[in-house]
């Protein structure tokens, strides 16, 4: 199937076309991931059956059997970390940013990380896309000190280089290259030596990208493979069989189905 006829199936976005997608690049038997089990991450909670990025969403993403809670953390006015994904508020009729808010003065759904730490088992998985650089010192002293492993936090942003130089203040905390394959100008098996190089754990794309090919070359520079946007049953299937180390989806039902099928069974 040519890389043209994907983009459109990608842009269709029904249950057909991804599938269709899927099939396309099906892998038939499963490939070792490095993590034994993958990570199954709800992506802002469960927000498919919830509202997104609040403390009740998470806690049912839990129930459901999620193994890793995904949100986007921003700083307030005040030096709060707070979770949110656009990072703007409605006041009247005007949107306002986070930055300029007090925590005081957020809706009251919106939670502040140190709330949403503290309400987690040391077992679960974190990653957190990384909004405002600003947040990132905070967000690891907040972890520490909730007495949370650090190695269960993954710390995403699309600039690389710019995680590497935090690398050496927060050598526990897992950081994650989040990117799309064609953003990747010198090519996946260069990025892959260069994430090893600066420390950073762990390459983020969409489902779509990846291949079985493509995880093996990951692994074999000892990184992680994370793939995000996985909402269908076929998709899910595929990301397990092809050695994810973490997949991210907004369905945790279907992610939790797809992770009894195809791990649970290995197990």
């Amino acid at each position: 199937m040519s890389k043209k006829i994907i983009s459109l199936l990608e842009r269709l976005n029904t249950t057909a076309s991804v599938g269709l997608i899927a099939y396309a690049g099906a892998v038939q038997q499963r490939l070792p991931s490095v993590m034994n089990p993958p990570i199954a991450f709800a992506h802002r909670g469960a927000r498919a059956h919830a509202p997104e990025n609040t403390l009740p969403s998470f806690a049912l993403a839990l129930r459901l059997g999620a193994t890793g809670l995904e949100s986007d953390v921003w700083m307030t006015a005040d030096g709060v970390a707070v979770l949110d994904h656009d990072g703007v508020v409605r006041n009247g009729l005007r949107k306002k940013p986070i930055s300029e808010i007090s925590a005081k003065n957020l809706p009251q759904h919106i939670p502040t990380f140190d709330d949403f730490i503290m309400s987690l088992d040391i077992t679960t998985h974190v990653s957190l896309d990384i909004k405002d650089l600003k947040a990132f010192t905070p967000v690891c002293r907040s972890t520490s000190n909730a007495g949370f492993p650090l190695d269960h936090l993954w710390l995403c942003h699309p600039d690389w280089q710019e995680l590497a130089t935090r690398r050496a203040l927060h050598p526990d905390v897992r950081l994650v290259d989040s990117t799309r394959l064609a953003k990747i100008s010198e090519g996946p098996e260069r990025r892959a030596a260069s994430l090893r190089e600066a420390g950073i754990d762990c390459l983020n794309m969409h489902h779509s990208d990846w291949s079985g090919g493509l995880t093996t070359l990951v692994h074999r520079f000892d990184r992680l493979a994370f793939g995000w946007d996985m909402q269908f049953d076929q998709v899910l299937d595929n990301g397990f069989r092809m050695g994810l180390d973490g997949v991210y989806s907004d369905h945790v039902d279907r992610m939790m189905d797809s992770f009894v099928r195809e791990i649970n069974p290995l197990l």
